[in-house]
């Protein structure tokens, strides 16, 4: 699904009960473009994630929801009003980033008291609302524990009962896992789905650029590059049915291989099925598109890698050959790779008894309603437009890495 204007029902989440919105936003640091015309709503209590490689944009745009940064032209509406022009202390918003951000002379009690008194919130009502926000996150046993004597986890978890306290519409994650270890970060996205259930009304923008926590946590997916977003849809239909070659590359593990449509028709659901080689000399094999393709047009076919099987060329006619250059085995399973007509396909599968050796001639044999076709000229990779008029207040140089520690922390205690 390439990305779009979002459905009229849904544009007016930013201006509702909650939500967030981006109004053609971008955002310019010397007159360089670093978020481009940027359009994406938010509906109240969805999870969406900003996916997308380093430089993509995806913090920058989190950041103008924080206030951090300043657009040089569209607007910011988060949990129902324009934050475009309010400074961060006062947009209400709780926010974790990947460093925690805790004070490490405070207890944690403390730490998650620190956005309430920001606030100004009624003391009466501070330590049942730190009580809550600890028991949410599973960290009530370490109200009077100092940040030095709890594990990365628990730190973490810290963090985010100390953006849930202040009770947000809206919740900001910035690549809150990252600085864990692979087990740790598991448990983690299990309590983040769980919390999300608990918090049904909260809007959360997740930022990351793993993927496996944008498919695991998110409802919609949002994949940027280069400044701008390249595509948006659902974690199934990103990832099913994706409409860009950078897409298809980025949301899950794929075979991107260049064919020519030798045929295509329409099916009773209204999609269409192509016949397509990835050579003259080829066989030829069926893939599944969105819209119709013309004979001779040359298209991209994303196969994803353990949708493939091997078999005997005879017993399958949606297969293609290819010669074996490397095979791992990985325990549990086997992923084999193969040269076919000068591009390299990869397979995953369970553990075979009796894997290809180097040099074997193989069939790759697929379904068709598992091979995509996408248009060959819908790489995602739109360049950035030109400089806008650069904010006074932004910075001189590259986007900055780090957030003044001068600016006020009432959302998570979020300025770094």
């Amino acid at each position: 699904m390439a990305a779009t204007e979002a459905d009229p029902s849904a544009r007016q989440s930013g201006r509702g009960t909650g939500g967030i919105r981006f109004e053609d936003v971008t955002v310019a640091y010397n007159g360089n473009v670093v978020l481009d015309s940027f359009s994406l709503d938010v509906a109240p209590g969805e999870v969406v994630a900003l996916l997308g490689p380093s430089g993509s944009g995806k913090t920058t745009a989190l950041r103008a929801v924080a206030g951090f940064v300043r657009p040089a032209s569209g607007r910011v509406y988060a949990g129902g009003r324009d934050v475009t022009d309010l400074p961060p202390y006062k947009r209400g918003l709780g926010m974790v980033v990947q460093q925690y951000a805790l004070f490490p002379h405070m207890r944690v009690e403390q730490n998650v008291a620190f956005g309430l008194k920001t606030q100004k919130v009624a003391k009466s009502t501070i330590p049942g609302r730190v009580a809550e926000a600890l028991r949410m996150t599973g960290m009530a046993q370490y109200a009077k524990r100092y940040p030095r004597e709890l594990s990365g986890g628990q730190q973490q978890r810290v963090a985010i009962a100390r953006a849930l306290a202040i009770e947000p519409s809206v919740l900001l994650l910035d690549e809150p896992l990252s600085a864990l270890d692979a087990q740790l970060r598991s448990g983690m996205l299990a309590e983040l789905a769980r919390l999300h259930r608990e918090l049904p009304d909260v809007s959360i923008l997740y930022v990351t650029h793993d993927q496996i926590e944008a498919l695991t946590l998110a409802d919609r997916i949002a994949v940027m590059n280069d400044a701008r977003l390249v595509e948006v849809g659902t974690a199934r239909e990103l990832y099913k049915r994706p409409g860009t070659e950078f897409a298809a590359g980025f949301v899950g593990n794929s075979n991107l291989l260049p064919v020519t449509v030798t045929g295509c028709a329409p099916q009773p659901d209204g999609s269409f099925r192509a016949t397509v080689r990835i050579a003259a000399e080829a066989e030829p094999v069926m893939a599944t598109c969105t819209e119709p393709a013309t004979v001779g047009e040359q298209r991209t076919l994303c196969l994803r890698p353990h949708f493939l099987g091997l078999t005997a060329a005879e017993h399958h006619d949606n297969a293609f050959l290819g010669k074996i250059t490397e095979v791992q085995w990985r325990g549990s399973s086997h992923r084999v790779f193969a040269d076919a007509q000068g591009h390299e396909v990869r397979l995953d599968t369970t553990e075979l008894r009796n894997p290809p050796v180097i040099g074997d001639e193989v069939w790759f044999h697929f379904s068709t309603e598992d091979a995509v076709l996408i248009p060959a000229a819908a790489s995602g990779l739109a360049p950035a437009a030109a400089a806008a008029t650069t904010d006074p207040t932004a910075p001189t140089a590259a986007e900055p890495a780090e957030v003044s520690a001068t600016l006020p922390a009432s959302a998570d205690g979020a300025a770094r």
